[in-house]
């Protein structure tokens, strides 16, 4: 049976069958070009073809699509490279659109009626690392660190150091703003860069209040202190070498001074002397064998580092003459005293060692140097004596000229050259008296006129001669120089009733070489062998043997130099 068509269906037939025809003579007129009328960031590619559009993209897009992107960060700004950004336009895919739009059924039939293809965005490839890494860069050009406002003291003057608030690029937000911004359809302007700010905790308006309320009147003049012996004055710039301004829990700027730095310094040091009296030991000497009193000690007035603080503080936000005040003194009582001395348990002589040496002026000078330096060293119980502490550098400031030193297994000039003999002579006196050496070092090869294996050197920075006295009561150290010759003595109470010394047998001996000496300054040396020794300490009480002590030297064989 034959089926009936509506008659509507002839009509939407008809439609159809229209449209296709509008399609494909659009279509044969278009061919393979961009619609007239079609434009990229207003260059003009409509009725090209795509190598023709192409290459006009290429010769005109070039130096928009190349020129550096201004960016804005913070306060700053800079410029960055397209290419560095990883932003590249493709021309040739944006080409391709341009005419793929034409193919289209809507934009072919519009074109028979109408001339406008219209704008077509560019097809821009990007490589985000690369414009990580460009944000990166940027970050690290003009991230700034937050800074707190500070002032701080130079030379009796104030200095700010101000405030700055701290920014941080956001590199996500800077990734999408310059994606967004490169060749956008308004055209080229500063690209602002998101940013994180953290602002100072100690700010300009609160360096300003310190500055005005105490940096500027703390450093408008001298300071001065009385006392009943006269007058000290502290300058500004001494002031201002041990004061600062700190910020509180609430971030306000609080004067500190450093007391004791303060004490300490050359200049108040100084001044303070010129008004006190030191109290004064009594010194000791040997009476056979028993302490007795050489002179008596002497009380003095001293000011303290903390009397010192609490006097100048109040005076530094004052003016004029209202910058003098009163300072505390306190009564300073002696260390060693005629009555102290039974209660410290310094009553006889514990050990004493002489050293003898050649004659020459510059040992004379060294060793008396460092004898009187030493002399008079109180040690309590538990303490420990520095031989560098208590001598000091061997300089001429100190009081030590050039002499002969072991350097290098060789004889050579230094300051302090024979200082080395009251270490030696000190070593014994500790060896005797029984007590704790904690640091000490022999001499690198054996010199006769020393005990071997009961000797010792020092050298300044590097090696030291220590001991710590553990005999229960105080050690007091005696020295006595000639032009030949030093002795230390301790004198305190005996924790035992003997310290002997018995010396072993060398072993593994080698012999010396020889070798020739300096060309300038050449110190002749005559040869002797090296050796490891041991030498035992025996301590008794009540004539037996309580313990003993191994000490083991290794001697360097002492090469014959020969001076030309």
């Amino acid at each position: 049976m034959r089926r009936r068509i509506h008659p509507a269906a002839l009509v939407g037939g008809a439609v159809v069958l229209g449209t296709g025809a509008l399609y494909l003579t659009g279509l044969a007129l278009t061919a393979e070009e961009a619609p007239t009328g079609t434009s990229v960031l207003g260059v003009a590619i409509g009725g090209l073809d795509r190598d023709g559009a192409r290459q006009k993209l290429d010769r005109e897009l070039a130096a928009r699509a190349t020129a550096p992107i201004e960016v804005v960060v913070g306060e700053r700004t800079d410029r960055i490279s397209p290419r560095a950004a990883g932003f590249e336009v493709d021309t040739e895919e944006t080409a391709a659109r341009a005419v793929r739009a034409g193919k289209d059924p809507f934009t072919v039939i519009g074109n028979l009626f109408s001339s406008d293809g219209g704008p077509v965005d560019p097809v821009v490839r990007t490589d985000e690392e690369a414009t990580r890494a460009a944000v990166r860069e940027l970050a690290e050009e003009h991230d700034r660190t937050v800074r707190n406002g500070a002032v701080t003291f130079s030379g009796g003057a104030p200095k700010v150091t101000p405030a700055r608030t701290g920014t941080a690029l956001e590199v996500d937000g800077a990734v999408d703003a310059l994606r967004k911004a490169y060749l956008a359809p308004e055209g080229p302007r500063p690209v602002v860069l998101p940013v994180r700010e953290s602002a100072p905790r100690v700010t300009a308006a609160e360096t300003d209040r310190a500055l005005r309320a105490f940096a500027r009147p703390a450093m408008s003049g001298p300071v001065t202190l009385t006392t009943d012996e006269g007058r000290i004055t502290i300058t500004p710039a001494t002031l201002g070498e041990h004061l600062s301004l700190r910020p509180d829990r609430n971030h306000r700027l609080q004067p500190a001074l450093d007391e004791k730095g303060l004490f300490k310094d050359p200049a108040v040091v100084r001044a303070v002397d010129a008004v006190t009296t030191r109290a004064q030991d009594a010194t000791l000497r040997l009476d056979g064998d028993r302490v007795a009193v050489a002179t008596e000690g002497r009380a003095g007035q001293k000011v303290t580092a903390d009397a010192l603080g609490e006097a100048v503080l109040p005076l530094l936000t004052k003016t004029g003459g209202a910058r003098t005040g009163a300072v505390e003194t306190v009564k300073e009582q002696p260390t060693l005293s005629r009555a102290k001395l039974p209660e410290l348990g310094l009553t006889e002589k514990v050990s004493s060692f002489t050293a003898n040496f050649e004659k020459a002026e510059y040992r004379t000078k060294n060793i008396g140097r460092a004898a009187e330096l030493i002399n008079g060293s109180t040690v309590l119980p538990g303490e420990t004596w520095s031989f560098n502490d208590t001598v000091g550098e061997r300089t001429a400031a100190n009081g030590f000229v050039d002499g002969i030193i072991i350097l290098n297994d060789k004889y050579t000039k230094a300051s302090g050259g024979g200082v080395s003999t009251v270490a030696t002579a000190m070593f014994n006196a500790i060896f005797f008296a029984g007590v704790k050496p904690v640091e000490y070092g022999a001499h690198s090869f054996y010199i006769e006129r020393y005990p071997e294996g009961r000797e010792a050197t020092v050298a300044w920075g590097s090696l030291d001669l220590k001991f710590t006295n553990d005999s229960g009561r105080a050690l007091h150290i005696l020295t006595d120089a000639t032009d030949t010759s030093v002795t230390v003595t301790f004198v305190g109470t005996k924790k035992y009733d003997s310290v002997e010394s018995v010396t072993g047998p060398r072993k593994n001996v080698k012999e010396p070489g020889t070798r020739e000496g300096a060309k300038e300054e050449c110190q002749p040396q005559t040869p002797l062998e090296g050796f490891d020794v041991t030498v035992e300490r025996v301590f008794r009480n009540d004539g037996v043997e309580v313990k003993r002590e191994p000490f083991h030297t290794r001697y360097t064989p002492r090469d014959e130099v020969v001076c030309d």
